[in-house]
């Protein structure tokens, strides 16, 4: 299993095709002070599972920052259907809008993903200060 894709985004959909729109990918923000808050974004994952793997399966999504502190967790479940040998590997396509998010302090801070008692490495955001006129966090 591993992570195929993911992202941090203002928005993002699946198309009745199994395809993903994903709007406004960014990869840091600004902010006039700390902590500061996001109103909103979207987390985007993309698990790809390995042949042999198919029933329910819990996952959790923890954004740390740099020292390993926990400021949100998302948890929730996936199910994993078998693929057939002449077809990709199974996939699942994660969306998951946050409201609310609050950033302690400036610096990385990134998704990690664990499943199947497995860590996987996802999107991050660094974060940092700026004069209040040019603040998007």
């Amino acid at each position: 299993m591993h992570l195929r894709f993911s992202a941090v985004c203002d928005d993002a959909r699946q198309t009745p095709t199994g395809r993903i729109d994903v709007h406004g990918v960014y990869h840091d923000l600004a902010a006039p002070g700390f902590p500061a808050k996001q109103e909103r974004l979207v987390v985007v994952l993309v698990l790809e599972w390995d042949r042999g793997d198919h029933g329910r399966y819990l996952f959790k999504a923890d954004l740390e920052d740099d020292l390993g502190n926990v400021s949100l967790t998302v948890e929730g479940e996936t199910e994993v259907h078998q693929s057939p040998p002449d077809q990709p590997p199974a996939r699942s396509p994660l969306i998951m809008p946050i409201e609310e998010v609050i950033f302690p302090h400036a610096g990385q801070y990134t998704f990690r993903v664990k499943v199947k008692g497995t860590t996987l490495e996802g999107p991050g955001i660094y974060l940092m200060e700026a004069a209040e006129g040019q603040a998007s966090a």
